[in-house]
């Protein structure tokens, strides 16, 4: 097997966001029927209009004037017509269509174990959080792919499945993942890390059976188990593309409580051990902060291949509020010339 290879490449630019689009639209649109009630009041307007207009005639007065009665018919009709604009919950909506790989699909798994809190000091960016960043970075990088997140210890436990919502996708990485999640199966010391548990990814359903181009990006400080069963499990076909990202160094400590943990020290053999894994499926490590050569790699692994249109919606306004606080000014208007 060909050895374990370090990258590091120059930014490449990333695809076109898409096209954007706004629309108004109505969740409950059946409420819209209510602004039929509007011809109640109007019926009635006129009604009293006209049996106003005989007194008028039979005691030979002026008629009044037309402006101001067109002004309260309108008045009367807009109240109910925008009550029920307003229960038909009217929403802006913005969405955008972007290209999306139909043939290629990309995980990102993130190492949450808790040797994952060190850092270089007190209220410094541990492991983890430049891990998280680093994920987002990433997604921005390969944008037109779909990537998929999920975080392991000693088994893997899948977020989020690939898409190329970038909204979903960012929101998952900062809220979804924690350290310890899942927990260990066996015991909560700093270094029980399996990077054998990997093996879950091409062995389970993790990639949709169209995706006959696949590629693993494994955030990780390489604090492992040594490993055993990687090349097996990595053997299948499709063949999964495997890019380790490591994070941290040897002079990284926990400092949870304000001074380093004395329980925690980095594992000197870590470097080995990543390269191991590396080396057993044919992958390749990235040293931390170099985003730029992870998604180059992946890239390059997963070559060109067709895109489809996806729709991804996007931030929803709601206007009803606004509706039914206008519909106080036609109300009020009514009222006044009542008392007037």
């Amino acid at each position: 097997m060909p050895a374990a290879r370090a990258v590091r490449s120059p930014v490449r630019d990333a695809p076109a966001a898409g096209t954007e689009r706004v629309d108004v639209s109505f969740l409950t649109p059946v409420a819209l029927l209510f602004g039929l009630l509007a011809a109640v009041p109007l019926a009635v307007f006129v009604g009293r209009r006209r049996r106003a207009d005989r007194i008028r005639g039979a005691l030979a007065l002026a008629g009044s004037s037309g402006g101001s009665w067109l002004a309260l018919a309108i008045s009367l009709a807009a109240v109910p017509l925008l009550v029920g604009v307003a229960a038909a919950q009217p929403v802006i909506t913005s969405a955008r269509t972007v290209p999306q790989r139909s043939d290629a699909e990309v995980f990102v798994v993130v190492d949450t174990s808790r040797s994952m809190l060190a850092s270089s000091g007190t209220g410094e960016p541990t492991r983890f959080e430049r891990a998280q960043e680093d994920v987002v970075v990433l997604q921005d990088q390969l944008r037109d792919i779909p990537l998929g997140l999920a975080s392991f210890t000693d088994r893997v436990l899948p977020h989020l499945f690939p898409t190329v919502d970038q909204r979903v996708f960012q929101e998952t990485t900062r809220e979804a993942l924690g350290i310890e999640r899942p927990p260990p199966s066996t015991s909560f010391g700093t270094n029980v890390t399996s990077l054998d548990a990997l093996g879950a990814v091409p062995m389970l359903a993790f990639f949709a059976p169209t995706a006959k181009k696949r590629a693993l990006v494994v955030f990780t400080d390489g604090e492992s188990q040594p490993v055993s069963t990687l090349a097996t499990d990595f053997a299948g076909e499709p063949r999964i593309d495997v890019t380790f990202v490591r994070a941290g160094d040897a002079s990284e400590r926990i400092w949870e409580s304000g001074v380093a943990e004395a329980g925690y020290t980095p594992d000197p053999a870590a470097g080995e051990i990543l390269a191991a894994a590396a080396t057993a499926v044919e992958g390749r490590i990235v040293e931390e902060g170099d985003v730029a050569g992870a998604a180059v790699a992946v890239r390059s692994a997963l070559g060109e291949g067709p895109t489809t249109p996806r729709r991804i919606e996007g931030n929803r306004q709601a206007l009803m509020p606004y509706v039914a606080l206008l519909a106080v000014l036609p109300l009020g208007f009514v009222l006044y010339r009542r008392n007037l």
